[in-house]
């Protein structure tokens, strides 16, 4: 026997004994110190989850799950704080995993299955459900809905725990939305709109987090002429999805159908900020911005008083977007709108007419093609649009003193109607009020006239006429006159001022009174 291996190999198996040793000293010191970074995090974790500091919760749970990645209990606490924060999608995955490493965690099955049936996942989440009320006293596999033994309602100690109950719920509300989400495609497809939507209704209640169904009723919606509601659907399906650009592309094409060229743009924009390339989203924001800024151009144009160059902007707009009625009517309603503001009477007339073709419902319209009629001294039919306007906007304060004003106006050129003695439009500005004075003045002259009843109806016309150019040529009883009030009419001057007291006009105008020292100069 070789005594000197036997003596070598004993040396080498007590190296092996002592390494060991040491190992498995730093190994359970390693796993010490582990274990307590876990209960660390784990602690702060849910001391920072209580006092609602989300995010802070949120970094120890990560730092618990990198230190130790099959730990159930660390991925379920995670997302107990995915949840709290609203972010389901990013639960599943922790839920699953815990799941995973320990499958008869029920707690961690019963959250999953919400999570599922609230996204529309009928069939896991029956699977999660089955599987907690699987484990129930009394449970009979095969029942319909995962129903309990007939003898658990004479055996107390075996019925479902609260537990159990909610599980049993949750699983038949799964299996309802599975029946439901089938008839409502069933709907669809035979073009049963309506009995879609009716069936929708229950789907999205109980999976609000779908946006397969959402979509699908925005459509029914669609083709029932609701795009407002179809909007509605849509919104909240940009947020179910992570890349949801189709969604965004929809909902401005949606609203820019409608008019809502602000909102078509931001939405739009949401589209850009996934993928800046997106062709379709792309080509879409080029012709809405167009647009959005031809229509605020105008508007800033209106605001500025230079009403010729909107009207040349909402021209514009008509010719680059002829295939959305909804432009169209705003361009017509704001030329209306421009075209009474520099007193183009005629003009306003037809344009606003035919805007309130467009829209009949319109109160903005039948206001301004007022104030046109209104401008074409037809008095009476600018009441009844201002009558009109009122019954669709009875709240308007523009619409009820311009009815107001319509009313004395009306009323007051049943009398005297000082433009129409001079044969001049309401827009008639001082040197046409004047050349028009003059001509008439000449003409009904009382030297003029030979006869002494033509030389009494000369003169009543003629003070009709020097009346009128007093009046239309001082702005401030332009302005009252304007109003609906007449500046020379005794009346009016008793009721503001009490009686004569000195004030301009206490009496009817006559150029023949006074003595006769009234002088007529015709240049």
């Amino acid at each position: 026997m070789d005594w000197g291996r036997l003596t070598g190999l004993s040396g080498v198996l007590c190296s092996l004994s002592l390494l060991s040793v040491i190992m498995d000293l730093q190994l359970d010191g390693v796993l010490g110190a582990t274990r307590g970074e876990i209960e660390y995090h784990l602690e702060m974790g849910r001391k920072l989850l209580a006092a609602g500091q989300l995010a802070e919760a949120l970094s120890h749970y990560h730092s618990a799950v990198d230190v130790d990645s099959k730990n159930y209990l660390t991925y379920y606490k995670r997302a107990a704080v995915f949840l709290a924060m609203g972010k389901s999608r990013s639960a599943l995955p922790d839920l699953t995993r815990a799941i995973q490493l320990k499958p008869d965690f029920l707690a961690a099955r019963m959250q999953r299955g919400n999570i599922l049936l609230k996204q529309g996942n009928a069939l896991e989440a029956h699977d999660d459900f089955e599987a907690v009320v699987s484990t129930a006293p009394g449970f009979c596999p095969g029942f319909n809905r995962g129903s309990f033994c007939t003898f658990v309602f004479f055996a107390p100690q075996l019925r479902p725990s609260p537990d159990h109950a909610d599980a049993l719920e949750q699983l038949a509300k799964a299996e309802d939305l599975e029946e439901l989400q089938e008839d409502a495609r069933a709907a669809y497809h035979q073009g049963n709109y309506g009995g879609a939507i009716l069936a929708l209704e229950r789907v999205i209640e109980i999976s609000p987090w779908d946006p397969e169904m959402r979509e699908l009723r925005a459509d029914c919606y669609l083709r029932t002429g609701d795009p407002q509601k179809a909007i509605q659907d849509l919104a909240p399906t940009t947020r179910l999805r992570n890349d949801n650009r189709a969604a965004f592309l929809k909902l401005s094409l949606l609203h820019y159908s409608l008019g809502e060229h602000h909102e078509a743009l931001n939405q739009v924009r949401e589209c850009l900020k996934l993928d800046q390339d997106d062709k379709d989203c792309l080509g879409h924001y080029k012709q809405v911005k167009k647009l959005s800024k031809q229509l605020d151009s105008a508007e800033e144009l209106i605001k500025a008083e230079r009403c010729q160059d909107a009207i040349e902007k909402y021209e514009g707009v008509m010719k680059a977007e002829p295939h959305v009625p909804h432009y169209t009517n705003l361009a017509k309603e704001r030329i209306c709108f421009c075209l009474v503001k520099v007193k183009s009477a005629t003009d306003a007339i037809d344009v606003c007419s035919e805007a309130h073709q467009r829209d009949p419902r319109n109160a903005k319209i039948l206001r301004d093609r007022a104030e046109a009629f209104i401008l074409n001294q037809d008095y009476e039919k600018a009441v009844e649009d201002y009558q009109e306007a009122q019954e669709f906007d009875n709240d308007s304060n523009d619409i009820r003193e311009g009815l107001e004003r319509a009313r004395k106006l009306l009323k007051l050129s049943r009398k005297r109607d000082y433009y129409k003695i001079l044969g001049v439009s309401r827009a008639a500005n001082k040197q046409e009020i004047i050349k028009a004075y003059r001509k008439l003045a000449q003409q009904w002259h009382p030297d003029n006239f030979q006869s002494e009843n033509e030389k009494k109806e000369a003169e009543k016309k003629f003070i009709d006429i020097a009346s009128a150019k007093e009046v239309l040529t001082d702005p401030e009883m332009r302005q009252k006159f304007d109003a609906g009030e007449d500046p020379l009419d005794p009346e009016n001057q008793q009721q503001q001022d009490g009686g004569h007291n000195g004030h301009a006009w206490p009496f009817p105008f006559n150029p023949f009174e006074s003595g006769g020292s009234f002088h007529f100069k015709f240049q």
